[in-house]
């Protein structure tokens, strides 16, 4: 019983992965085309980019043209050979500018993403600077200030416990009021 299983899995893998065949090919543009058919006829092997093998390693057969086309198709391959080089040749820069502009896109968001950060520590700094002042300006009113010590139990500050604390907050201000 697992032995048929796991046949019947295998079989439908492989026929899914076959379904799944795709072909790659760069057209007389310069783009790369994905397709589960053959490229057209026009298109020269050498852009052919992937295609899919059978079971026996074999490439498989590229669709012919229509007969009713073939002539038409012969006296067009003519040309379209003598303009493959100069397609071939315009192919590069369309995929460069294709590939700068992926290559501006991911450094502009890049820097976007780096402004983002440092918005986010500049707004960190001046809460930090903020909470700063208030706690200077509560340690020189005078008023007597308590804190819970490591038992948690509350301890009113003495006059050097707050000036360590001012000092400390002093540091802070220096660091993060600039």
């Amino acid at each position: 019983m697992n032995t048929a299983r796991a046949l019947l899995f295998g079989l439908t893998l492989a026929a899914t992965m076959a379904a799944h065949a795709q072909y790659q090919w760069v057209d007389k543009d310069g783009r790369r085309v994905f397709s589960d058919r053959p490229p057209p006829a026009d298109v020269p092997q050498k852009n052919v980019l992937q295609q899919p093998r059978m079971s026996t390693g074999a490439p498989v057969a590229r669709a012919a043209p229509a007969p009713a086309a073939a002539p038409t198709a012969a006296a067009s391959e003519a040309p379209s050979a003598a303009a493959s080089p100069a397609a071939a040749a315009s192919a590069p820069p369309a995929v460069d500018k294709t590939l700068e502009e992926k290559k501006k896109q991911a450094e502009a968001a890049e820097a976007a993403k780096r402004k983002a950060e440092e918005e986010k520590i500049a707004a960190a700094r001046a809460e930090s600077c903020k909470r700063a002042m208030n706690a200077k300006a509560s340690l020189e009113s005078g008023m007597r200030m308590a804190r819970l010590n490591d038992k948690g139990e509350r301890e009113v500050l003495d006059d050097n416990q707050r000036a360590a604390e001012m000092k400390r907050t002093q540091q802070i201000i220096d660091q993060d009021c600039r």
